[in-house]
């Protein structure tokens, strides 16, 4: 009877080991976070099963799969239709001011069926910079203001904008205002109560009710769009916070991020990205038409650079942001500045850059001296030695955090936005990009990336093969949680 029940018990777990290895590889393919979760599966059979199905799978994904798909098919049958016709002809037509792109341009268009636009298009360097032109843009607004952020804090900057937006909704303007459940948790109910009660329509994006459960940091909206009058849209890397701004008092560090303002038909490319998250997290059903894609002029004086707007996240077959970097790099004929606060590469963007060094490009990246994530930090360093041995040269910035995430291939071709150079944008978060094909602003990013390599410190080969034993360790031991970080 005993050796019944232990073998009852044996093949029970063995049931569990198989149900959940055919589980993992079901959900998460042939990846290496499929490979980490099989070893603990195998290698601690109940625990292991108990972990992934708590923690490793996300149920909620699943469901926001099915939601944020109808959300942006109801739009794409709608829009999309208005303005790609004519993208082909101008892709072909531009051929010297994509500056030899016209591989990723056609990606970005096959894949996430974006089009190319001409627009005036301003660099905005640091939170300083950025947000007097915010305030500018929201007090002219006459019909809308749609406004999106992962981070939006209740501090002075969120207070100025919150007070345009309540005053501009009492003036009849219509405000939508998406802010991420995870990443904007420290709004509290005074401050969206403000809001609500102001005439501003405000949603939480992905509400995140038992966080524990419920792997709280996958799936996040990690955007940062504001879109006015449907002609006026900014993207990029800064949140709404006081640390975002170098001149507020009290500041731990400096903070050195981009973002941009762009004005014309690109523009439409935002709102859509807007209106599909907004039709997922309000449960509203905004429906397209021309007062919220108003026809841009032709005729926008400064309008010299072209633009195509790149969005992606689990709810998307393939990772927009990954593939549109990736050929970007692998399209190199110069040079390859990368700046990212957060390095952690999948395989091929890692092999792009060392292919594209080993080549004779002039590959540069930089990264944090000092970050807001030692761990993801470490994580990153793990790949520095790959990257230098193949002539990569990479810097660490010291003059505060940089948070930037942007791309300049050669002369011609620029990225900006909010996706990192890592796993979690990949594949996890939902992203946008502006990619910016013109001289002009690829030399006016340049010149801030040149100035940012001034304020920072090349590491060599030889220096970091020279590293202590404690800190090869700890990068390596970190990496090996890079999946999941």
């Amino acid at each position: 009877m005993v050796l019944h029940t232990e073998t009852i018990v044996v093949v029970a777990v063995y049931a569990l080991m198989l149900f959940t290895a055919a589980r993992i590889l079901l959900d998460l393919g042939n990846t290496p976070k499929a490979l980490s979760c099989l070893v603990l599966a195998i290698m601690l059979p109940v625990v292991g099963s108990i972990l992934y199905f708590t923690l490793g799978v996300n149920y909620r994904k699943r469901r926001i799969y099915s939601k944020k798909l109808k959300a942006t098919q109801l739009l794409l049958q709608n829009i999309r239709r208005k303005f790609i016709t004519h993208t082909e002809q101008l892709i072909a037509d531009n051929a010297p001011r994509l500056g030899g792109h016209t591989e990723l341009a056609e990606l970005i268009l096959n894949e996430a069926e974006e089009p190319l636009s001409l627009n005036r298009v301003t660099l905005l360097n640091n939170g300083e910079t950025k947000f007097p032109a915010v305030l500018d843009d929201l007090e002219s607004a006459q019909h809308f203001i749609h406004i999106q952020y992962y981070i939006y804090e209740d501090d002075e900057i969120g207070n100025r904008i919150k007070d345009v937006l309540i005053r501009k909704a009492g003036e009849g303007v219509k405000v939508r205002f998406i802010y991420d459940d995870f990443g904007s948790r420290h709004l509290g109910n005074a401050f969206l109560r403000a809001l609500k009660s102001g005439g501003v329509d405000a949603s939480p994006f992905y509400r995140v009710r038992w966080p524990f459960l419920a792997s709280r940091m996958n799936y996040r909206n990690h955007r940062k769009i504001i879109v006015v009058d449907g002609h006026t849209g900014y993207v990029g890397g800064i949140n709404v916070s006081d640390r975002y701004i170098n001149t507020v008092k009290g500041n731990e560090y400096f903070w050195r991020d981009t973002h941009v303002r762009i004005e014309g038909p690109a523009v439409w490319s935002l709102q859509y990205a807007f209106l599909a998250d907004w039709n997922f997290c309000s449960r509203q059903k905004v429906n397209p038409d021309e007062n919220l894609f108003p026809t841009v002029q032709k005729s926008l004086t400064g309008a010299t650079e072209l633009v195509q707007i790149v969005t992606s996240g689990p709810d998307y077959r393939r990772s927009g942001t990954m593939l549109s970097f990736f050929t970007a790099i692998a399209g190199a004929s110069q040079r390859v500045y990368l700046t990212s606060p957060y390095f952690i590469p999948n395989a091929s963007i890692f092999d792009a850059l060392r292919k594209a060094a080993l080549t004779g490009k002039d590959v540069r990246l930089l990264v944090p001296g000092q970050s807001d994530s030692g761990f993801v930090n470490a994580a990153s360093r793990s790949f520095y030695e790959g990257l230098l041995d193949s002539g990569v040269k990479i810097y660490l910035y010291q003059k505060g955090f940089i948070h930037s995430k942007t791309l300049i291939v050669d002369d011609y071709l620029s990225i900006v936005g909010t996706a990192n150079m890592d796993l979690r944008s990949f594949n996890l978060n939902f992203e946008i990009n502006a990619v910016v094909y013109g001289k002009d602003f690829c030399g006016q990013l340049e010149q801030s990336f040149l100035e940012d390599i001034g304020h920072s410190k090349q590491i060599t080969l030889r220096m970091w093969q020279h590293r202590t034993n404690k800190e090869k360790l700890g990068s390596k031991i970190a990496r090996l949680f890079s999946n999941v970080l």
